[in-house]
């Protein structure tokens, strides 16, 4: 079932609010250039602790009232037996099914520990080719539009930019219909000016980024002990011109609503500025409010700029 005939159905049965009793998903602002959704990390200590079932992300989402979702691989296959107990195909027709029954569109998946694109070493970049072929063929499958990649593997700069190069135009040749898209996520991806060069290097449409508005340490852990940063508003801004999704990263608010860490009203300039239009990604990896608590809050402050 299509989302505009979920809400159709639910509308006319009159049923919305004993269904959903903490959602008004049926007042979308028509005039928004911008969507919600909600990336699945947000959930990950839910889900690692066996509390919620990666199954039932959609089912979550929409308890949010959240219209798409981004799925994390590494929450199928490393953090959960998911894909021990079920084929690729079978979590796929799964994972439809789910969707459709709340009425989610399904925007991106996020792709980790499928070899590094980036390595010097000639077969284990093909085989991070081919283990990434797998789930573009796997995103198309679920009717995701994009799948994000990381660019990891080689110390070098010159060296990591030619490799992400290559990879990248192989995986982004392999279904051009996908969008591959590459999140700053540690080292030289970490850097806007890098990782956009890469980009201008690729010159392939469906081949872009994921801006991430706090992922910009480049060295150490991004949560206390990070050695080197780089600038994430720059960053951002140089990200933008090749961004097929955004991802809104959180960790803590104030009681005005505010994120602590991140001026997100200088950030959504930005993103307006670069002229995007598609979903906004929550991305809640904060410590002090539970995940829930997180989600609704970056939601709200996402809705009073967007």
């Amino acid at each position: 079932m299509k989302r505009r005939n979920f809400l159709s159905a639910v509308a006319t049965a009159g049923i919305a609010t004993s269904v959903f009793p903490n959602t008004n998903f049926m007042k979308l602002n028509s005039k928004s250039k911008f969507k919600i959704s909600l990336a699945q990390w947000s959930l990950h200590k839910a889900i690692k602790s066996g509390k919620l079932s990666p199954l039932d992300f959609a089912k979550k989402a929409r308890s949010f009232d959240i219209d798409g979702i981004e799925f994390v691989s590494g929450l199928y296959t490393n953090h959960t037996d998911t894909l021990k107990r079920m084929s690729m195909d079978t979590l796929a027709n799964e994972l439809i099914k789910r969707s459709d029954d709340y009425g989610i569109d399904n925007v991106l998946i996020m792709i980790d520990s499928q070899g590094h694109l980036a390595t010097s070493n000639k077969s284990k970049m093909s085989e991070a080719i081919n283990n990434h072929k797998r789930w573009i063929d796997f995103a198309a499958k679920i009717g995701c539009k994009t799948m994000r990649v990381n660019l990891n593997g080689e110390d070098d700069l010159e060296k990591w930019t030619e490799n992400s190069v290559k990879s990248l135009t192989v995986l982004n040749e392999h279904n051009k219909d996908i969008n591959v898209v590459v999140e700053n996520h540690g080292g030289f991806s970490s850097n806007g000016k890098y990782l956009s060069n890469v980009m201008s290097m690729v010159k392939l449409k469906n081949c872009g980024t994921l801006p991430d508005f706090g992922n910009f340490c480049m060295s150490g852990s991004p949560r206390g002990n990070c050695a080197q940063w780089y600038d994430k508003y720059l960053g951002v801004e140089e990200l933008m011109p090749y961004a097929h999704a955004v991802s809104a990263k959180s960790y803590d608010f104030d009681s005005l609503g505010n994120e602590t860490t991140i001026d997100y009203k200088r950030m959504m300039d930005i993103v307006k500025k670069a002229g995007y239009q598609g979903y906004v990604g929550i991305e809640y990896e904060g410590n002090r409010m539970s995940e829930d608590d997180g989600i609704i809050a970056t939601k709200k402050l996402l809705e009073k700029l967007i």
